[in-house]
């Protein structure tokens, strides 16, 4: 499903008139998460799921078929965890 698809099933589901309101709503959800999560909190949505920044250790390794090697930093990572609720939905395929 791409961008334009989602916004007309959000328009659907949540009664919007138009698609550009139904966007704002999405824009609106999407900016909400994005700013707690860089402010490190979580956001827990009952029955959906939760998001939440965790940090991702650094690694070293090396180049396949090389003898160079490599190392990342630690950083922030955006993760999702699916609540109960979402999880028996789309196992019964609903």
């Amino acid at each position: 499903m791409n961008k334009a698809q989602f916004v007309e099933l959000v328009q659907k589901n949540g009664e919007y008139k138009t698609k550009a309101e139904a966007e704002a709503a999405i824009k609106a959800f999407t900016g909400a998460v994005t700013e707690a999560l860089v402010a490190k909190e979580d956001v827990s949505l009952v029955g959906f799921g939760s998001f939440a920044a965790a940090l991702q250790k650094g690694k070293s390794g090396t180049v396949p078929g090389t003898t160079k090697t490599y190392t990342t930093q630690d950083k922030m990572v955006p993760k999702f965890k699916a609540g109960k609720g979402l999880k028996d939905r789309v196992a019964a395929g609903k």
